[in-house]
């Protein structure tokens, strides 16, 4: 490479991540700049609303946002994103200010957290499906006085207590408004120190944590991701995670921030491996993420020639497999909590045969340290296990109100030279491969990771304990990969009875359903170790000798119904599954519904799609369906197929 095009790939590579600025009369940069190899003063760039703004001026008839046949062009989202920034700033919206979105996934949620980034504060994404409680807990904890929703929702979160100073924005109501306002004229300053978003995860003593992710924290991730994976306005990009997953973050702002489409999978896509697979297809994706649960469904096939996807990118549980030969896209195995802002190693996976272990996680992403440390905190060898900590650009502020659990979780860095400089503390344990890539060995302490999900537990427990039949209780997660399932184990008060609807009702009430176990198992008393600690190696797996029931379990009354039942048992793993339970609720989920598909088609010969399992959610629904489509099948068929199926000898005026 000659040093001519060396010096250019160099300041591309700043051009990147900087603006140049006029050139300062002292002749010395000042504030956040830093010279270029060219001698030209840059200044850091701060707002990732300035960056969209940018893409939308470049482009500003590109897609941003598509979904089915409707679309958004970088020019219509500036204009209503910047319409509802100047109504916030009204409100009084600004740096560090949260605005909760309590909004279905939409372009208007896109739209609205844009909005918010442009008036300087910081999104909090709230999902519409939560119990009310847990959507006003988390409200409250994160002293957010405004929220954006839209009618039932904007009921439910206005709040209701003496003194609430809460502000709802209900876009059903105020957009007339909203559309009428001046755009605001450019996005509200901020640094890189002030907050960008807020997102919750399960917190151990029975609370929510709310992560708070600064913009430099975000802006790394974005011009990592954007050079990693050579983004550019012509990629589309898929946007499957749920708001308030994390992932969501890394599928919308680098891909809007480049000028790039972003597609939104419908719910029934982006839970199926099947329709999803086909989709990306249809859609002419080009980079994807895809959680680990469905992504290792995908990888096991083949995929077409001329596929426009050029990465998938998966992460949020322990990947067990690798593509397979023919799989063209590029797979990259991807690792990092939500206090690292979504990413903190990224690795690519090789075709099936590569590995004698699950996939590595990679190697640490730009301006990211990761360590593995033993109980002293100091450095293993590689080979040997640790704990993994966090350092770097990605490092989150800390958690939300919430002063002693950061300190607990966020030290001071003793490798770094920085100043304040801090490391995150995972709880994840890890080991450095002869490669220098990492291998995830699994959590340090009890929480659990499902189906993208990472859950505590204890937070479980704290909601069980206070159901006035249970005297105490522990969650564990049992199965192996796609399998996996919550169960729960209850030790009741002497004389109480309860069923699995009640408890599952009770839970479902106070937390989301991510977090509802999936089995309940009574024990006479919780196994302990020799310190009196909860052992949980020692909690059995869901029996027909442990099981709670519902009160109203009945044995099936019809041979499909048994049939039926009998084949979801041998998929969940459990003993028996009845004909009125809900099977969603034993553990059944988007990824066993093409297995249940596939089965009942060569078994009966009827096209049952995941849609008719989710509506149907019992055995005695689902065969009834598969009734009605058999009646439907036999009353189309002749006189002579109907012979032909029964073997029946024809008649001599049939001979040919």
């Amino acid at each position: 490479m000659s040093p001519e095009v060396f010096r250019a790939a160099v300041i591309r590579y700043f051009m990147s991540a900087i603006e140049v600025i006029p050139p300062n009369p002292s002749g010395k940069p000042s504030g956040e700049t830093i010279l270029l190899p060219t001698g030209q003063a840059c200044r850091r760039r701060s707002c990732v609303a300035h960056l969209v703004r940018e893409a939308a001026f470049a482009h500003p008839g590109g897609v941003a946002l598509a979904s089915g046949t409707e679309t958004l062009s970088y020019a219509e989202l500036i204009a209503r994103a910047s319409r509802l920034a100047s109504y916030l700033v009204f409100l009084g919206v600004g740096p560090d200010v949260p605005v909760a979105l309590c909004l279905e996934r939409s372009f208007d949620l896109i739209t609205s957290a844009l909005a918010v980034l442009m008036a300087g504060g910081a999104y909090l994404p709230l999902d519409p499906a939560w119990p009310p409680a847990r959507t006003v807990q988390i409200l409250e904890q994160a002293d957010a006085r405004f929220v954006i929703a839209r009618g039932g929702q904007a009921a439910i979160v206005s709040g209701n207590t003496p003194g609430d100073e809460r502000h709802v924005v209900d876009l059903d109501v105020v957009q007339r408004l909203v559309d009428g306002l001046d755009p605001l004229s450019e996005p509200a300053p901020v640094s890189r120190e002030n907050l960008a978003y807020i997102i919750f995860t399960s917190g151990s003593a029975g609370q929510p944590k709310g992560v708070e992710v600064t913009h430099g924290n975000l802006l790394n991730l974005i011009f990592w991701h954007r050079r990693f994976f050579d983004i550019t306005h012509e990629d589309r990009a898929s946007h499957i995670a749920g708001i308030a997953f994390d992932a969501a973050v890394w599928e919308i702002w680098p891909h809007l921030t480049a000028g790039a489409a972003l597609v939104l999978a419908d719910d029934e896509v982006r839970t199926s491996p099947e329709l999803l697979r086909n989709w990306l297809i249809q859609q002419r994706i080009t980079v994807s993420f895809v959680p680990t649960a469905l992504a290792e469904v995908i990888l096991s096939g083949d995929w077409p020639a001329g596929s426009a996807l050029r990465y998938l990118l998966t992460g949020g549980d322990t990947l067990h497999r690798t593509p397979s030969p023919s799989f063209a896209p590029v797979v990259f195995n991807n690792y990092g909590p939500t206090e690292c802002t979504v990413v903190a190693t990224s690795g690519a996976v090789t075709p099936v045969g590569a590995y004698p272990a699950p996939p590595s996680i990679g190697k640490p992403i730009a301006h990211t340290k990761v360590y593995i440390l033993d109980r002293d905190r100091n450095p293993v060898k590689p080979g040997e296990t640790g704990e993994i900590y966090i350092g770097g650009a990605g490092v989150a502020r800390g958690y939300r109100n919430s002063p002693s659990e950061t300190q607990e979780r966020f030290i001071p860095d003793p490798f770094s030279s920085t100043p304040a400089a801090r490391l995150y503390r995972t709880g994840d344990l890890g080991s450095f491969l002869p490669d220098g890539q990492i291998a995830f060995c699994g959590r340090a302490d009890a929480q659990v990771e499902l189906r993208g999900n990472r859950i505590e537990p204890d937070e479980i427990v704290s909601v069980l304990n206070t159901h006035p039949s249970v005297r105490a209780s522990a969650v564990a997660v049992h199965g192996e990969c796609c399998s996996k399932r919550l169960v729960a184990y209850i030790v009741k008060f002497e004389g109480s009875e309860v069923s699995a609807s009640d408890l599952r009702n009770f839970v479902s009430e106070r937390l989301p359903h991510f977090m509802v176990p999936a089995a309940f198992c009574e024990l006479p008393a919780l196994p302990l170790n020799f310190n009196g600690k909860l052992d949980r190696h020692a909690l059995p797996g869901p029996s027909p000798e442990n099981l709670i029931r519902d009160r109203n379990y009945r044995a099936p009354k019809s041979p499909m119904e048994d049939e039926l039942g009998r084949m979801l048992a041998g998929l969940l793993g459990v003993d028996e599954v009845g004909p009125d339970e809900n099977f969603f609720l034993l553990g059944f989920h988007s990824l066993l519904a093409t297995q249940v598909a596939g089965r009942v088609h060569e078994r009966f010969a009827v096209q049952l799609t995941p849609r008719h399992l989710f509506e149907a959610k019992t055995v005695a629904r689902l065969a009834a369906e598969v009734d009605r489509q058999l009646e439907l099948r036999i009353a189309s068929l002749s006189d002579e197929e109907i012979r032909s199926l029964l073997g029946a000898p024809r008649s001599a005026n049939q001979a040919d």
